[in-house]
């Protein structure tokens, strides 16, 4: 928030900026203007002011010049100039260009710079670069540039520049660090004034603390530093955290010092009590401000109060008002008049009262359309489209209305007794409704009656039509309308030619939809990131990878960038093909024009690389990962894992595992499953059950999969008695083993030559009907198996109750007699 004294500071510093130039300086300020306006940054005759470069001519020119991004190169090309040096204005001017358009990375680019550039400031200056940071709510990086500059001498801050700091952290409700720049200042002994006070109640109220904020208040009060704009704040913050009672006695506490809310704060403290339900007050706030304070209340208050009264189904109170706002002069819209329908709709008195007072004439019709069209807006919103279609039917044929017709209307138009005909407003509700209902037909029917009766429809109406008809793949009546748009003089929007866009993507139409990337570019539209990713995720899928990547570069050569995840749709379409180079060319063009490619694009290309292995390359890109600032992904280290772990390379895999540990990700159930399948395969049990027990302390469940790997990785490990423990663990758990799990416990008892166990699980496995066929590459191990089975004393009789019962197949049978 700014201050008065800061506002002073604000007047000093722009006035003596001003002061400083001389008229020679101002003609060269003007002429590099110029240069740079018609020739471009490279323009040779810049060259030429080099020499005579300072650091007022260049405020002069930042401040002339109309685009962020060219007064930003003009700085750097400034910078690079032979004996120039930025100074604090030049800072300024940038930082101030940058607040102005609402530009966060340049300035925050601009605040890391700072620190290292050697510009000292005085406080008052620095002071004007911490409120451009504070404008863009950069809160941390005006903290952290406040320490690093005075730690490097480069200000030292006094207590203007620190009330200031305290004005930026406010903006956050950071409130410890509003503390201890309080402890700070303390520390130097510095009185806390009005200005210092004023950010540390709005960061207790940014943080709900209100107690801590009215003991502020109370302070400010002792010492007579409260002023109408502090009780006004105190007001609406409390207004805003739903504490209405303690905002409404700060606002009669105004009223008995002798202080006035703004108009501003009248309204937004109304609209905030009728939010939180406390209509009660607000009417009392609503009183206060018409009688007492003498503002005039437009439409939008009214509106909000009706809206509140409505609610509470205070219907008298809510007419009483209506009346009111009619007698003071305020116009009812069709927001006020849908409220009261929609309320009284089940009581025919009451919408008689609310509309007996219709006049004659123009001024009449134009009321009249407003309350048939509230009641179009109550039948859509209701969902009784049937009723809203037929009584805009009626309003149509209303110039040649018979009492028949009459006799089928419904009871509000009764009450009415008397038509209107709709305006462009009341086709537009309808057919809305219309085609949100799914009823696209009818309102291409209501659309053709609304172009014959009204004239021209409205850009709106036109874009819904088209949204809906591509959504039911009605791709050319679209083009129709399209062509009807540009016809009748209508400016298509970005939403229309996005529309007709997404449903070419859908499609897969590539020609189609470069064509009207075409005439996008022309018109200065943009396409949508989710179409082109659809499109491109599409052509992928079947099989049109090369297709996809063409589709991207024509979207570049039209002008457009394609968004990062567009890209990474197509490179994991190269890497499932195997065209692991082409798609690290795709990511390195990305990076050459600036795109900073996300975690899943790296996933997928890490992927790609590991698939093929080629292992330093995946390692080497996620060293470049890092090395940008991103952050591994869980998804990253379980592609790493699975790497290793059928690379051989299991214990670099657990030494993953333990960097996940460090770097506070918690390993899914991809990641153990990974690396307990792994450790089985390199014939460490002990160590999977391990890491198995792990996992399940650190509260990550196994699944149906991870059982089952297990399970066959401790087969495989001729451990069958404890994988037959998990088996009976996972069936307990409800989950069901596939087939393959029987034919490995199965061969792991016949391998230790435990006949007995390994013929009770054979017999499981032949009652779930799980014995494999002819060409499962598992027969021959369950062949294997009954013949050894069928020749043990123990286990033969059973063997052969099995094949009485049929759950042994015939052909096996045979081998058995030939046996």
């Amino acid at each position: 928030m700014a201050f008065k004294l800061n506002n002073k500071f604000k007047f000093t510093h722009t006035f003596f900026s001003k002061l400083r130039y001389s008229s020679s300086s101002s003609q060269s300020a003007d002429t590099i203007v110029s240069i740079i306006t018609t020739k471009g940054l490279t323009a040779p005759e810049l060259n030429n002011f080099s020499p005579s470069l300072t650091p007022h001519l260049v405020e002069s020119v930042l401040t002339r010049l109309h685009s962020w991004r060219i007064a930003q190169t003009f700085f750097l090309w400034a910078s690079n100039q032979p004996s120039y040096y930025h100074t604090s204005f030049t800072f300024n001017a940038l930082a101030s260009i940058f607040s102005r358009s609402h530009r966060t990375q340049p300035l925050i680019d601009l605040a890391k710079h700072l620190p290292n550039s050697s510009c000292s400031f005085t406080p008052g200056a620095f002071s004007f670069f911490l409120r451009c940071l504070g404008n863009l709510r950069l809160v941390h990086e005006a903290n952290q540039l406040f320490d690093e500059m005075s730690l490097k001498g480069l200000c030292v801050p006094d207590h203007h520049c620190y009330n200031i700091l305290l004005e930026v952290l406010s903006k956050c409700g950071s409130v410890d660090l509003m503390e201890k720049r309080l402890s700070e200042m303390k520390g130097f002994g510095w009185e806390f004034d009005k200005y210092t006070l004023m950010p540390v109640i709005v960061t207790y109220c940014n943080a709900g603390t209100f107690d801590k904020a009215l003991n502020v208040y109370k302070e400010m009060e002792e010492k007579g530093w409260v002023d109408e704009r502090v009780c006004s704040m105190m007001a609406l913050y409390f207004s805003k955290w739903g504490e209405v009672d303690k905002a409404f006695e700060m606002v009669e506490k105004m009223g008995e010092n002798g202080m006035r809310l703004s108009e501003k704060t009248f309204c937004v403290l109304i609209h905030g009590f009728v939010k939180e339900s406390h209509v009660d007050k607000a009417l009392q706030l609503f009183d206060k401000m018409r009688h007492k304070d003498g503002f005039t209340p437009d439409v939008s208050l009214y509106d909000v109060l009706i809206g509140g009264l409505c609610k509470n189904k205070d219907t008298d109170r809510a007419l009483s008002l209506f009346s009111e706002m009619k007698e003071s002069g305020v116009r009812p819209d069709a927001g006020i008049l849908t409220k009261l329908i929609s309320c009284f709709s089940d009581n025919k008195s009451m919408i008689s009262k609310l509309l007996e007072e219709i006049p004659e004439g123009e001024e009449g019709e134009i009321t009249l359309v407003l309350i048939y069209n509230a009641l179009l807006t109550c039948y859509v919103n209701d969902g009784l489209m049937d009723e809203a279609y037929r009584l805009i039917q009626m309003m149509i044929q209303s110039k040649s209305c018979t009492d028949n017709d009459a006799s089928r209307m419904d009871a509000f138009s009764k009450v009415i007794k008397r038509l209107v005909f709709p305006n462009i407003t009341s086709f537009g509700i309808v057919i809305d409704g219309l085609l949100k209902n799914d009823q696209l037909d009818l309102a291409l029917s209501l659309f053709n009656d609304m172009r014959r009766f009204v004239g021209k429809p409205t850009i709106l109406v036109y874009n819904n039509l088209i949204d809906s008809l591509c959504k039911s793949n009605r791709l050319e009546e679209s083009y129709e309308l399209l062509r009807e748009i540009k016809e009748l003089g209508i400016e298509p929007t970005h939403f229309t030619y996005n529309s007709i866009y997404g449903c070419m993507c859908k499609r897969k139409d590539v020609s189609g939809a470069c064509n009207m990337l075409k005439e996008m570019a022309a018109c200065g539209h943009v396409p949508w990131i989710k179409h082109t990713t659809l499109l491109v995720k599409e052509l992928c899928d079947h099989g049109r990878v090369i297709e996809a990547c063409e589709f991207l570069d024509n979207m570049v050569q039209q002008g457009f960038l394609p968004d990062i995840v567009s890209y990474s749709a197509a490179i994991g379409g190269l890497v499932n093909i195997q065209e692991v180079d082409r798609a690290m060319k795709i990511f390195r063009d990305l990076c050459s024009r600036g795109h900073c490619p996300d975690v899943v694009c790296f996933n997928v290309l890490i992927r790609g690389l590991c698939k093929a292995n080629r292992f330093a390359d995946a390692e080497n890109l996620f060293n470049e990962l890092v090395e940008r600032g991103l952050s591994p992904s869980v998804v990253t280290y379980n592609l790493f894992i699975d790497c290793w772990c059928k690379n051989g390379s299991v214990d670099k895999a657990m030494a993953l595992l333990s960097r996940m540990s460090k770097e506070d990700k918690e390993p899914s159930i991809i990641t153990y499953t990974t690396l307990v399948d792994g450790l089985c395969k390199e014939e460490r049990p002990d160590d999977a059950i391990l890491l198995w027990k792990e996992m399940e302390r650190k509260g990550c469940p196994p699944n149906r999969i991870a059982f089952m790997a297990l399970i066959h990785g401790l087969c495989k490990c001729n451990r069958p008695t404890d994988a037959l423990c998990y088996l009976r663990e996972m069936e307990q758990k409800q989950m069901k083993p596939a087939s393959f799990i029987y034919i490995a416990l199965l061969s792991a008892y016949v391998s230790d030559l435990n006949l007995t166990s390994a013929f009770e699980i054979f017999k499981e496995m032949a009652d779930l009907g799980f014995f494999p066929n002819p060409l499962d590459k598992n027969y021959p191990i369950a062949v294997d198996a009954i013949l050894k089975l069928s020749t043990d004393h123990r286990t033969s009789s059973g063997i052969q109750v099995l094949i009485e019962e049929g759950k042994i197949p015939t052909q096996c049978e045979l081998l058995i007699v030939k046996g």
